[in-house]
């Protein structure tokens, strides 16, 4: 890839669009070391554990949610490996904020060259158990889709402690007691940041808040408009290469009719996620509210990350998807990445939450 590509693909992303402020110096810097990650899953982590100390007490609700959002969205833009994992440290992070702020659980040592993701997946056919001893809790089981799970220090993980609660746990993933599979990653995308098993077995554990606490706080949902935040930068980062080639040559009105509809796409998505942050830090983001709105945000911006991923396809052929490395990588990781929404069952979630909450008031 050339300069000028390299310079393209690294720019700060804005989620209002608007004019680019002083503070932007930061972002563009972010930007430049993600696009230096280029799939490294060491220097991702290195990344991460910059920001996490960059943005110390700008989790979402702190006043700043936007400039967490653009922040991950630039990442993502750069380098969809780098954004996987500093939006997991980040949200890591923040849960453990929320956690000491509402006295739920024991505070948690974050910091200190820590690296932390989040394994809260459930699977069919695994099953990760909580149970408190003389000696404090132990986790043993299975526990599905672990991202990186071999690379990190320390997750934030969620285990049942009865049939129907589950609780979530620090744990230290340094300690003996932890298998994690190797080999079942195959993935195009993402493919150095493997989300196989990991299994438990008398895992010291520290619980963070109470059973049911982890998935009933506001910040359950605020995380989940986070991880669109990358999408959305991933689906910008692969909308430049057809911004970009729309520029170096002159665009027949097939190749300018799908820049229009790229723009409409990102420029929705972008605002809804604009609108989100604002809604995150007015505190009208919280409960059926903050439910509803992290399902529709989610749902627009995957859709518009699938929609923009097939009109560059249709803009630009086969031949970036063949020639251009960072490009293929790029469309492969986001492909992947916006799988964490589960399409018509989370759009079928949503059209529940709107039954239950609207009370018969139509909700548009």
């Amino acid at each position: 890839m050339s300069e000028s590509n390299a310079a393209n693909t690294s720019e700060p992303v804005r989620l209002a669009r608007s004019t680019l402020d002083a503070g932007d110096k930061d972002l563009r810097a972010v930007a430049d070391h993600a696009f230096q990650v280029n799939g490294n899953t060491q220097e991702a982590l290195r990344l991460a554990i910059a920001l996490g100390v960059r943005l110390d007490g700008a989790g979402p609700g702190s006043g700043r949610t936007e400039r967490l959002f653009d922040t991950l969205a630039t990442v993502a833009a750069a380098d969809l490996t780098a954004a996987r994992v500093v939006e997991a440290h980040l949200d890591a992070l923040s849960i453990l904020e929320q956690a000491a702020e509402s006295g739920s659980g024991i505070h948690v040592e974050s910091g200190n060259g820590r690296t932390w993701g989040v394994f809260a997946a459930e699977g069919r056919g695994t099953r990760l158990e909580a149970r408190q001893t003389e000696s404090g809790w132990r986790l043993d089981g299975v526990k599905p889709w672990c991202s990186l799970d071999g690379a990190l220090s320390h997750a934030l993980v969620t285990a049942h402690t009865s049939e129907t609660t589950r609780r979530l746990f620090a744990v230290d993933l340094r300690v003996p007691g932890i298998t994690v599979s190797d080999g079942s990653w195959v993935a195009r995308g993402l493919a150095s940041l493997p989300s196989g098993p990991v299994d438990f077995r008398g895992v010291p554990a520290v619980p963070v808040g109470a059973d049911g606490w982890y998935l009933d706080r506001p910040g359950f949902a605020w995380g989940g408009i986070g991880v669109a935040a990358c999408w959305w930068g991933g689906a910008v980062g692969v909308a430049r290469r057809v911004y970009r080639e729309a520029g170096e040559r002159t665009p027949d009105q097939v190749s300018l009719a799908h820049l229009g509809a790229i723009d409409m796409l990102l420029t929705a998505s972008g605002q809804a996620l604009a609108a989100a942050a604002s809604a995150i830090d007015d505190g009208t983001a919280t409960g059926t509210l903050g439910a509803v709105r992290a399902a529709r945000v989610r749902g627009i911006v995957a859709r518009t990350a699938e929609q923009v991923i097939e009109r560059a396809g249709h803009a630009l052929g086969p031949e970036p998807l063949a020639f251009d490395a960072r490009h293929a990588q790029r469309v492969a990781d986001l492909q992947l990445y916006i799988r964490q929404h589960h399409a018509e069952r989370d759009e079928a979630r949503l059209g529940a939450l709107l039954l239950d909450g609207a009370r018969g008031v139509s909700p548009w």
